[in-house]
């Protein structure tokens, strides 16, 4: 199993960046996919998710508006796309697979929600001019 987060790098306030989660491993359809960040002085903050047998997605209110979480199926690809960034979104971003979209939204999409199946290495995103 493994998940690869890939896509960051630097940008420019205002400007915009898409985030990629290429996943191998499992059956898709039977799993959540939720981006996270590591937001230091909070713990790791979710950002997004989606559930692939149905297409729901869940966004904090802090990024609705701004992050669109999408899936390739064919690619077995998740991608972030993240608009208007702001120097407050530097950060480390991570992506994970669950069983229960429904479960884990009530955890707050939680970094800690403990139906969390298999957890991806992450990419980092800096907003600076």
């Amino acid at each position: 199993v493994q998940l690869q987060a890939s896509g960051g790098g630097l940008v420019q306030p205002g400007g915009s960046l898409r985030l990629s989660c290429a996943v191998s491993g499992f059956t898709l359809d039977r799993y959540a996919i939720g981006w996270f960040r590591q937001a230091t002085r909070k713990g790791r903050e979710g950002i997004a998710s989606i559930n692939i047998s149905n297409g729901d997605t869940y966004y904090p209110e802090y990024v609705k508006g701004r992050f669109t979480i999408s899936v390739d199926n064919a690619k077995r690809t998740f991608y972030l796309q993240m608009d208007n960034l702001s120097p407050e979104d530097t950060d480390v971003y991570y992506c994970a697979a669950a069983v229960n979209h429904a479960d884990w939204v009530l955890s707050g999409l939680s970094s800690y929600y403990n139906g969390i199946s298999y957890r991806g290495k992450g990419t980092q995103v800096t907003v600076s001019s």
